[in-house]
């Protein structure tokens, strides 16, 4: 027998709610994000270099540090510097942006069960559980990312740094971080309903029930009573002058009873009154 919950509401369309896609859409896009922050070479760039020519300038991430110039495609990164991979910022933005990526994956694993696309019900359970895990994988991202923008200029390096400059791949950090954040906590909020079930795109059953028996309610039927007085036509099959239209009509009456019985046959033969 189904339960209470499920007799109370139900789904008012089989396409996946709206607010599944948008987290299923929105977790991938900043896992990406993410990933090409984590392993590009770029948290800030150092130009102005001395004793260097213009063109040539340092970025720094962290995993690597490349030499590169702006006239050449190549860029030389075998570059040491212990003195930077030692700040405590390096060490905290490596751990946690690699840790979100892993939980971002196990976020869409715990998730892509409960959306269950190819179902007409998706477990919401399940989805708020992936939600949750994705939106903990773009805080992670938010950390060390906000923390390193903070102290850009703070951040203790051997190569000289006069002209410090924000790499892209804090920009990508925070849309991925960011696009994780909203996508969880919209798959999150499905997992209770609210909004008299509109964010599972859901409605009570006596409503849809209601609302379609009065959309099939046959309209009243009217009754026409015909009018005995109805008024002569002017198109008619039979020519009629107005005058004989006006003329009164003189019928031949039934002959009476007595008539009839005096005008009946006498032995076989029919007897005439007149006679």
């Amino acid at each position: 027998m189904p339960s209470q919950r499920t007799q109370e509401w139900m789904r008012t369309s089989l396409r996946t709610p709206g607010i599944l896609i948008f987290g299923m859409v929105m977790a991938p896009c900043g896992w990406i994000l993410d990933l090409t922050a984590t392993v590009a070479p770029n948290w800030r760039t150092l130009n102005n270099l001395p004793d260097s020519p213009p063109s040539d300038y340092i970025q720094q991430g962290i995993w690597e540090i490349c030499r590169a110039t702006s006239v050449e495609t190549r860029a030389d990164c075998t570059l040491q510097d212990t003195t930077y991979f030692g700040n405590q910022i390096i060490e905290v933005a490596q751990g946690l942006m690699v840790a979100s990526l892993i939980v971002t994956l196990i976020g869409l694993a715990v998730a892509i069960p409960g959306v269950r696309c190819w179902t007409d019900r998706p477990n919401w359970l399940l989805a708020g559980l992936g939600g949750i895990l994705i939106f903990l994988s773009g805080v992670m991202t938010i950390i060390p990312i906000a923390w390193y923008t903070h102290i850009l200029k703070e951040v203790s390096t051997v190569s000289p740094t006069v002209d410090v400059q924000v790499g892209y791949c804090i920009i990508l950090g925070y849309i991925g971080g960011i696009f994780e954040i909203l996508g969880g906590f919209v798959m999150f909020i499905g997992i209770c309903r609210c909004c008299g079930g509109k964010n599972r795109g859901e409605k009570r059953v006596e409503q849809v029930t209601g609302a379609r028996f009065a959309s099939r309610q046959q309209p009243a039927r009217r009754v026409e009573v015909p009018s005995l007085d109805r008024a002569r036509s002017a198109a008619s099959s039979v020519p009629y002058s107005k005058d004989s239209l006006d003329e009164d009509v003189s019928f031949p009456r039934a002959k009476s009873p007595a008539a009839r019985s005096a005008n009946t046959s006498y032995g076989g033969r029919p007897y005439d009154a007149d006679l």
